[in-house]
């Protein structure tokens, strides 16, 4: 059976994505730690991110850079942060996200409420500054 992340990839379920390509897809997070909070995500399925093939592996992690820059861009914040859990959906993915201390890197303090307004502003600010730092080719419309 699928993961919810392939059923996303796949159009079955929603996403407010940022960046897709062959290899690696990114939305906002439903339920975020901060304003801009997205989840890189590889097309190929795979739980645990230490069997993802290396090169697959790295190019996700482009891929958060380039999302880290963006988001940087947009939220007045002194840093990006990074992290790879592995316990939520059986799906290998990168949380990236505007911070300013660890008290970020808490899923306890998640906005489990947040509005879809503000989801979807979040999307078009991050669509924008990725396309303004030159990567409109995988930015979806």
């Amino acid at each position: 059976m699928p993961s919810i992340f392939t059923r996303i990839i796949q159009g079955e379920i929603p996403g407010r994505f940022v960046w897709r390509d062959e290899t690696a897809v990114a939305w906002i997070d439903i339920r975020p730690l901060t304003p801009g909070h997205t989840l890189v995500v590889p097309i190929l399925e795979i739980d645990r991110w230490t069997d993802l093939p290396e090169n697959i592996a790295s190019y996700c992690m482009g891929v958060a850079h380039k999302i880290a820059k963006a988001q940087l861009a947009v939220w007045p914040v002194p840093r990006a942060g990074l992290m790879i859990a592995g316990f939520e959906v059986p799906h290998v993915h990168l949380h990236v996200f505007p911070t300013d201390g660890m008290h970020n890197f808490d899923f306890r303090t998640a906005n489990a409420n947040a509005a879809a307004s503000d989801l979807d502003t979040d999307m078009h600010k991050l669509r924008a500054a990725l396309r303004e730092q030159g990567h409109g080719t995988h930015v979806p419309d």
